[in-house]
């Protein structure tokens, strides 16, 4: 579908600028993480990542110009039956699709590999808005819920089928766009972090009455300010209640529920006695906080990071592409590489704030949701704040159907943004 409208005003130049900045840096460190010290490789062949990427980025460019060509009104148009489609290609994988690492996530055509997962963060966020600035939406009832929990469980069901609980979790960023759309409470918002953290905490802690202790008192002073209110001190009693045997549980659902994998990564986040050399359980993780701590303040420069180029840090041009950004550019690299993505970030919610059509807002801030996400866990784990999950830094890793996804999402919104004047007002 041709766009039958010029763009009003061109794209926003501060998004477009950071995106190239971000695939530029993102490339040069890939090449410095697969870079032959021995000089057994030709400089681009095309086994390395980093040719490969230059590939990803081209074809990048190609996919721009198509999203720019496309009518703005095309992705609503069509938002459903890209999700439809999508969840169709995440059943296939299931079918047909290899199983690597206890995952089954990547659909082979010759030397050609393409993760749908990926693909299906995008779609979900077109869904989405699509649905909530319908006025089915605008209705609270059982079939509004029913659909909402369709549109965001079932690609998060079929990707946890596949093994990928890293690419599934990214699905709980969408929990911010709800936020901000009025439609998830603030107090189930910071519940669940407080659930996430107590469950962790539950782990560390060998005595769980320190626990406990602190969560009675807390419970005492809420009681004694509700002014002996009888429905506020049933709630504060029937949620003291369930915490705390929530907190008793933790062991338990750690130990019967969770995966062996699963156990490692958050074990190395706690136990210090984890043997440091044990196959995917803390070697990763030490490898690459001594890498981002060798980079001092400075780094040791392009091409001169000895953890890089001795291969240490598996995994290095993709999931932990950070700690090359650390060792080769220290610290200072490292927060101009994270003020980047900030600034990012705050454009992004600018741009979202200033849409007339409530789709195009919504869709802003899933975009705005994802890249956050991903961006927050990949350099967490990096430095040992989270478990370690396959989660990409966006543009900075190497990775074609990442690249191409992360592309696709922020260039649709620009496009929806170029046209905001056109746009149908749905408040």
């Amino acid at each position: 579908m041709p766009s039958k409208a010029k763009i009003q005003g061109g794209l926003d130049s501060w998004t477009v600028l950071l995106y190239i900045c971000l695939i530029t840096f993102g490339w040069f460190n890939i090449f410095a993480a697969v870079y032959d010290i021995g000089g057994t490789k030709q400089m681009f062949a095309f086994s390395l990542n980093s040719t490969r990427q230059l590939i990803w980025i081209a074809t990048s460019v190609l996919l721009i110009i198509i999203i720019l060509a496309l009518d703005y009104r095309f992705y609503d148009t069509y938002a459903y039956l890209f999700f439809l489609a999508i969840l169709f290609l995440l059943l296939f994988v299931l079918v047909v699709a290899k199983e690597v690492n206890g995952n089954r996530s990547w659909i082979e055509i010759g030397a050609f590999k393409l993760q749908p997962s990926e693909f299906a963060k995008l779609v979900t966020a077109l869904a989405l808005a699509k649905y909530l600035s319908s006025p089915l939406a605008r209705q609270n009832s059982r079939e509004h819920y029913m659909f909402l929990g369709a549109i965001l469980g079932l690609p998060t069901l079929f990707i946890l089928l596949q093994g990928d609980a890293g690419s599934a979790m990214v699905f709980g960023a969408f929990i911010l766009v709800l936020y901000r759309e009025g439609l998830f409470p603030s107090w189930l918002l910071f519940g669940g972090i407080l659930m996430a953290i107590l469950f962790v905490l539950s782990l560390a802690v060998s005595n769980l009455m320190f626990l406990v202790i602190p969560l009675l008192i807390i419970a005492l002073v809420l009681i004694l300010q509700s002014q002996g209110n009888p429905r506020i001190i049933t709630y504060i009693l029937i949620a003291t209640v369930g915490l705390i045997f929530y907190i008793f549980s933790a062991k338990y659902i750690f130990t019967n529920v969770l995966k062996k994998h699963q156990k490692e990564r958050i074990l190395v986040l706690i136990d210090e006695d984890v043997d440091p050399y044990a196959k995917d359980v803390r070697y990763n993780l030490k490898q690459s906080l001594i890498a981002i701590g060798s980079g001092g303040m400075a780094g040791k420069g392009f091409l001169e990071g000895t953890q890089t180029k001795l291969k240490y840090v598996p995994e290095q041009s993709t999931d932990f592409i950070f700690c090359t950004i650390g060792e080769e550019y220290g610290w200072l690299g490292s927060m101009g590489l994270i003020w980047a993505y900030m600034l990012l970030f705050a454009r992004l919610i600018t741009l979202a704030e200033r849409q007339n059509d409530k789709f195009a807002r919504i869709y802003g801030y899933s975009v705005a949701s994802i890249l956050f996400f991903h961006f927050a866990v990949n350099i967490s784990m990096t430095v040992g704040l989270f478990p370690v999950v396959g989660i990409p830094l966006p543009y900075i890793s190497y990775g074609g159907s990442s690249l191409w996804a992360f592309t696709i999402l922020l260039f649709i919104f620009l496009k929806l943004d170029a046209h905001r004047e056109q746009q149908m007002v749905r408040k």
